[in-house]
């Protein structure tokens, strides 16, 4: 039995929820499998502001050492890392220890050059501000990544959909689904998985009557409107609805509708067992033809390949998934 050492270096601005997250799936691992021991380790970056709610730990100086990972926590970009943690942070690296960023703790990270040529996940609120500070970045809009030994997320529940990760990784993938099932967590999401962002920001625009057709379109996906019943129903005509589809999203109301549902289409065959056929009837579709000819001309790939594909490279696929059908 193997005791592997975890800190957690805390900005002041941490939201207790992000570090809860994160230390509930360990322990919990601790509890339903006791042969996984974590020695949990709280440090403080930086003194918080007089007066503030102070989170858990002590001050960081001298305690990195020993940490087999160290996840860096922030829910606000940091302004800057001072230079004494910074050098201690780079020489915790070069010791071999795996460093994480979650939420604006991918910040510090980038400041210091250690994510320089890794993927990081980022906060769809601070994208475009952080490629712009740190052209060296890959940033991603995926809920986590795990780039060689940087493992980063970008916030909220993905905290913990990186965690169960990592005790898959670490433990094998029968752990992770126990304490899923434990915290009554649904289902474990994959890294690559997008972030659900708001529709203004996915639209890049703040039009009215855009945003009323395509709540329209997402609210109909099981038995899709027509554009002119959709302009009748946000009060302007079908020519005017095109107009501002074609100005705004450079596709008509139809294309952007087919998309919406096929996109639909692939996150319900990446995320229930459902049938191919009962699928593409849940997003519109008249039959399995039509939905395979239509899913292989924007995928490149039919339903089923797409489907096979995902599995075959996610770790955590239990053996107690049910067959294709359909």
């Amino acid at each position: 039995m193997t005791t592997q050492r975890i800190g957690f270096l805390l900005w002041p601005s941490t939201k207790a929820l992000t570090l809860a997250l994160a230390e509930e799936v360990l322990r919990v691992a601790q509890k339903v499998h006791p042969e996984v021991v974590y020695e949990l380790l709280f440090l403080q970056a930086e003194p918080a502001p007089e007066g503030a709610w102070r989170l858990p730990g002590e001050a960081w100086v001298g305690r990195l050492e020993g940490c087999q990972k160290l996840f860096l926590l922030a829910d606000e970009p940091p302004q800057a890392v001072g230079a004494a943690l910074g050098s201690a942070l780079k020489q915790l690296v070069r010791s071999g220890c795996v460093v994480g960023g979650l939420s604006a703790g991918v910040y510090p990270l980038a400041q210091l050059g250690l994510l320089d040529g890794y993927r990081a996940a980022v906060h769809w609120r601070w994208q475009d501000d952080f490629a712009e500070r740190f052209p060296k970045v890959i940033a991603t809009s995926h809920l986590f990544d795990w780039d060689r030994d940087r493992l980063t997320a970008c916030g909220g529940m993905s905290v913990l959909d990186l965690l169960l990760a990592v005790l898959a990784r670490d433990h094998g993938a029968e752990l992770a689904g126990a304490v899923s099932e434990e915290l009554v967590v649904e289902r474990i999401r994959e890294g690559g998985e997008r972030q659900r962002i708001p529709l203004q920001n996915r639209l890049g625009s703040s039009h009215p009557k855009l945003t009323q057709a395509v709540l329209l379109m997402e609210a109909n996906i099981e038995e899709p409107l027509t554009t002119d019943e959709i302009a009748q129903h946000v009060c302007v005509s079908r020519r005017q609805l095109e107009r501002i589809f074609k100005q705004y999203l450079n596709r008509v109301p139809s294309q952007y509708y087919l998309e919406l549902r096929l996109n639909k289409a692939r996150q319900m065959l990446m995320q229930t067992s459902k049938s191919i056929i009962q699928i593409g009837l849940s997003c519109g579709f008249s039959s399995g033809p039509h939905f395979s000819s239509a899913y292989r001309n924007f995928f490149g790939a039919t339903p089923r390949e797409d489907r096979n594909q995902r599995r075959s490279n996610s770790p955590f696929e239990l053996s107690s998934a049910p067959a294709e059908r359909g």
